[in-house]
């Protein structure tokens, strides 16, 4: 027989580790290719991770509530076949970790011949405890030598220190000041080395814990604790505002044309292709062709680089029947026609619905949109999903008296209109790109050819 490890696989970008939430396997039992085999929770998503390979699960290495990094082994599952070795495939972790090793290792090397002293081994700095990225971020934040962090105690897997576990440590040593401690030539040496490695794997650093205004509780009130998710998207929204100063233009669109062509196609639609025609297809084809136009709306920062995209996959905000918020992401969106556009959006939207959205259908997002015109709003100021610098809020469609420009003079109508909202981070979009981009958004919606035949 043959025996397959199967890891924690790739929840997106820059997640580096995932939460073991339940196991829907037992050890012995048989499991075909892509059937679920257990929960995994990061802080983007709850999903369900399907087997890799068909077989009987021959052994469980993580157990629930367990930590796991990307690319480690949380189960071994037995195949037919002469190989009784495991077989560990290639991960991206070790491609990180050579990265982590050579950076530190050149530093230390330096460092040695500048200061004469005996640097610690790389056992000593990688091996000896492991420190999330998270974690050394919030240390380099709040001022921890690598010698005090080593003192903190961890509740993790191994003794590993935990988010919880340093933010609890911050918040007693404010209230509890120590003397400073003198830090060696060697262990300078260290935090630099730490402070590169962040830079090449961290993207957004970490906001401090603030302390919030201490709020009253009558008897008739109701205190409801946040869930996982409500708690990951507070900390989201906070973390975007901090990182992005935000400004969002407005434009008004008559997508008059749209409306008549929509109620003269989507009967037809629903007849041959059984799906639903919307007003996100359109909307989300026309985005796509104004990013062709404006590429650097297609972009991300970090630190002092601008990192140009060359895919456009748009993020769809979609809410959940619980009132959570999950953005899946439609892949090269440019790359599909309407028919394509709106298979993909309604498939997405209702297995987000359900719950059943894999980690690939959340991750690479470009751009956003969001649209609040479903829930009867006009208009609004949306939160930029990071690493991204923009995202565009639709509007509902309302009728409404317009001036309409002839040939024979200008008349009154009753017009479907309805605004555009695109936020943008100020840091690398000035007023004149973001302007120009909604604008030209709302070129493409009015400009509607009403004789397109999409089939």
């Amino acid at each position: 027989m043959a025996l397959i490890e199967m890891v924690m696989p790739k929840m997106g970008e820059s997640i580096m580790e995932g939460t073991i939430l339940n196991w829907l396997k037992k050890v012995g039992d048989n499991i075909a290719q892509d059937e679920s085999v257990l929960e995994v929770a990061t802080d983007k998503v709850d999903t369900e991770v399907p087997a890799t390979h068909a077989g009987i699960l021959k052994e469980i290495l993580a157990k629930e509530g367990e930590v796991v990094a990307v690319g480690k082994a949380i189960a071994i599952i037995s195949t037919g076949g002469d190989d009784d070795k495991p077989k560990v495939p290639s991960t991206e972790q070790q491609a990180i970790n050579t990265v982590i090793t050579n950076h530190i290792t050149e530093i230390l090397t330096n460092a040695n011949a500048l200061n004469n002293v005996q640097s610690p081994t790389m056992a000593d700095i990688i091996l000896g405890r492991f420190y999330s990225p998270l974690v050394l971020n919030i240390a380099k934040q709040e001022g921890i030598s690598s010698s005090e962090l080593d003192t903190i105690k961890g509740t993790g897997q191994d003794n590993r220190v935990t988010k919880n576990d340093i933010l609890a440590y911050v918040v007693n040593k404010k209230a509890n000041p120590i003397p400073a401690i003198v830090q060696k030539p060697a262990e300078i040496v260290v935090e630099k080395a730490v402070e590169k490695v962040e830079q090449n794997v961290i993207i957004a650093p970490i906001t401090a814990p603030v302390s919030s205004p201490a709020i009253s509780v009558s008897g008739g009130d109701e205190i409801i604790e946040m869930d996982r998710m409500r708690k990951m998207i507070a900390q989201r929204m906070v973390d975007s505002k901090r990182i992005s100063p935000h400004v969002t233009s407005f434009v008004e669109v008559d997508v008059t044309n749209i409306v008549f062509w929509r109620n003269k196609m989507k009967q037809e639609v629903y007849k041959r292709e059984g799906e639903a025609l919307t007003f996100m297809p359109i909307f989300t084809e026309a985005i796509a062709k104004a990013i062709k136009d404006f590429p650097m709306i297609n972009i991300s920062v970090d630190g002092d680089r601008i990192i140009k995209r060359k895919d456009i996959n748009i993020g769809m905000a979609v809410a959940l029947p619980s009132g959570n918020l999950i953005v899946p992401v439609i892949k090269n969106a440019d790359q599909l026609n309407l028919i394509g556009l709106t298979k993909r959006i309604n498939d997405l939207a209702v297995r987000a619905r359900e719950n059943k959205l894999k980690p690939d259908d959340l991750g690479g997002g470009t751009y956003t949109i969001s649209n609040v015109g479903s829930f009867g709003n006009v208009f609004g100021t949306p939160i930029i999903m990071q690493p991204q610098v923009g995202i565009l809020a639709i509007g509902a469609i309302k009728k409404k008296p317009a001036v309409i420009e002839t040939p024979f003079g200008d008349t009154l109508g009753i017009r479907h209109m309805m605004f555009l909202s695109h936020s943008y981070d100020h840091r690398v979009v000035d007023g004149a790109l973001g302007g120009m981009f909604v604008r030209r958004v709302a070129d493409y919606l009015e400009g509607f050819d009403t004789e397109r035949n999409i089939f």
